[in-house]
């Protein structure tokens, strides 16, 4: 506890910087590593992996494997969830931290078809699945070891900081594909260019796995852990006891994941093939976007501890299902200036619901039951973002025009908006209130 000028005592922000400062750091590895996965799988897969097919149809089932990715996703954070409800979220983050490195690196080494034949793409699709089963785990738990930590009255700001880890990591992927891209020619790039980032990754899990040790378990868990047993089967209990809450939290975020992998994959693949934009052109956009996305969410992560999560929610979704056929006109042009502009206001409104989510989502569960319910509320909405770019390719091939996937975006927009109507505000809730009483003790009247 330190002083403040009239005297009277306020607890040390200490500890929830620290713990902000490990979860995003975390995060951003995590993210990293989960992205560079995407620009390869929109660059260069269909080439390694998928040579035997027409171009149209490698790059389809490369951003196929993408999607595998998130198949996993929510089976990791089901996994993940059930022992950080149980035994803590701290264990939880590091073991994360191990699988994902290892299957990065595994990607990174893994021969091509032209080497292995048909073994190639099978054991690619296994090491996505383990990336995506990794990454499933992550975000709750640095999620809630910012927001467990954090001042009641800065919830959403601390918990901004772990949502910070997606664009920085997408920075940090895109900028090193737009690096090999300028340094490299392009059949470098083709035969082992495209690796160096992949194994590069092992040394930023040894980084991040240094700091996640050493910061202590999340103290509203530990006050938790006294005054209950821990759930036997917590994520089959929060389904059976908050089945709507969930399904309306990943309808709430099921636009803003999808539109960032429709912008972050798939528009990076058709903007280079079909629309005439250079290859370095959309990575240095794309980079530059992600970079203005950082202070986006940490503002509206603030935001919302003075106007309340919901508000934001609704405002963001609103605003994206007005903009999103704008957007893809802005697209269409061919301009890579009006394709920024574009990008920034559909970030405005992804933030609008990234920077408060971590927040949000831990306030609406009990604590023995948060990293279930959380987690699983995220990675549902997951499935349908990873499939999403697939689904783009798809919709073009089909009608050959970009307006069917400005059509999707606003069906998205839509059921992110009516979830989040249906929601209720948690901004004054503390974290304890819905806790209720410890198990075999009854409710006061």
């Amino acid at each position: 506890m330190v002083s403040d000028a009239s005297g009277s005592a306020r607890p040390s922000l200490r500890v929830p910087r620290k713990v902000a400062a490990a979860s995003l750091v975390g995060t951003t590895i995590e993210w990293f590593d989960f992205f560079i996965y995407g620009t390869a799988a929109a660059l260069v897969f269909n080439k390694v992996f998928f040579p035997s097919v027409s171009p149209a149809i490698g790059t389809i089932a490369a951003l196929g494997t993408f999607a595998t990715g998130f198949i996993a996703r929510p089976i990791g954070g089901a996994v993940f969830a059930h022992f950080g409800d149980r035994v803590g979220r701290k264990p939880m983050l590091v073991y994360s931290l191990l699988l994902m490195g290892a299957a990065t690196v595994g990607i990174g080494l893994l021969p091509g078809y032209a080497t292995i034949g048909v073994l190639a793409p099978v054991l690619l699709v296994v090491l996505r699945f383990a990336q995506g089963f990794g990454v499933g785990g992550e975000w709750g738990g640095a999620a809630l070891m910012a927001v467990e930590n954090a001042p009641d009255h800065r919830r959403g700001f601390y918990g901004s900081w772990p949502q910070v880890g997606v664009p920085l990591g997408l920075v940090l992927g895109t900028g090193s594909f737009l690096v090999l891209d300028l340094a490299v020619s392009e059949a470098s790039f083709q035969a082992w260019g495209w690796r160096i980032p992949f194994l590069a990754s092992a040394v930023l899990i040894l980084v991040g796995l240094w700091i996640r040790l050493t910061v202590a378990e999340s103290p509203v868990f530990r006050r938790d852990q006294e005054r209950r047993e821990a759930s036997r089967m917590p994520v089959l209990q929060v389904l059976r006891e908050h089945p709507k809450l969930i399904l309306l939290a990943a309808g709430s975020f099921v636009a803003t994941n999808a539109t960032f992998y429709i912008s972050s994959v798939w528009l990076v693949s058709y903007a280079t093939t079909e629309l005439g934009y250079g290859r370095s052109e959309v990575l240095g956009a794309n980079t530059v976007l992600s970079a203005a996305d950082i202070p986006m969410i940490l503002l509206l992560g603030l935001l919302s501890d003075r106007v309340g999560r919901r508000p934001l929610f609704l405002g963001g979704m609103g605003l994206l299902a007005v903009f999103s056929i704008p957007y893809f006109l802005l697209v269409g042009t061919g301009v890579i200036g009006l394709f920024i502009l574009g990008g920034l206001v559909v970030q405005a409104c992804r933030s609008a619901v990234y920077g408060p989510q971590s927040a949000y989502f831990a306030e609406l569960f009990p604590t023995h039951l948060r990293y279930s319910g959380a987690s699983l509320a995220y990675q549902i909405a997951s499935i349908i973002g990873g499939v999403s770019p697939a689904v783009c390719g798809l919709l073009v091939l089909w009608t050959g025009s970009l307006l069917a996937v400005a059509g999707f975006t606003v069906l998205l927009a839509l059921v992110s908006l009516a979830s989040s109507w249906a929601m209720s505000e948690t901004l004054t809730r503390g974290l304890d209130s819905v806790d209720g009483p410890p198990r075999g003790v009854p409710a006061q009247a």
